[in-house]
């Protein structure tokens, strides 16, 4: 048992030193600064209706997001890319709550309506309504 949580710290730590050197391209770099400077940020598409959907959540709670719509942007789908070494995810939406990566629409969407989205914000929420 020891030895497989061994092995498997192991891994972590090498993935983690992975990601730290196949991500830091010029993409990868806007990624991080972006979420950084912003308390919630969306990687989106402006046609994408999960994207609609995960802003919407910020929209019912008075919240307003930084949003980048990747396919407005010339390098959109190299930012796509490096989310994706970031995070493990190349859909979209992308949300990051104070720098934590929070998921896509779905996880939002959940995490609106227990509670935990509100919390993450410091918020506090009367009556969560139907999104």
């Amino acid at each position: 048992m020891a030895v497989k949580f061994l092995l498997a710290s192991i891994l972590v730590i090498t993935a983690s030193l992975c990601w730290v050197s196949s991500a830091d391209s010029t993409e990868a770099a806007f990624v991080k600064k972006t979420i950084s400077a912003h308390k919630i940020v969306i990687f989106s598409k402006s046609y994408c209706p999960y994207c609609k959907k995960a802003k919407s959540v910020f929209k019912e709670l008075n919240q307003v997001p930084f949003v980048v719509e990747l396919d407005e942007r010339d390098d959109g789908w190299n930012i796509q890319d490096a989310l994706s070494e970031i995070v493990g995810r190349r859909t979209v939406p992308q949300v990051f709550i104070n720098g934590k990566h929070i998921g896509g629409s779905d996880d939002t969407v959940e995490a609106y309506q227990n509670g935990n989205l509100a919390k993450l914000l410091g918020i506090e929420v009367e009556d969560k309504g139907e999104l």
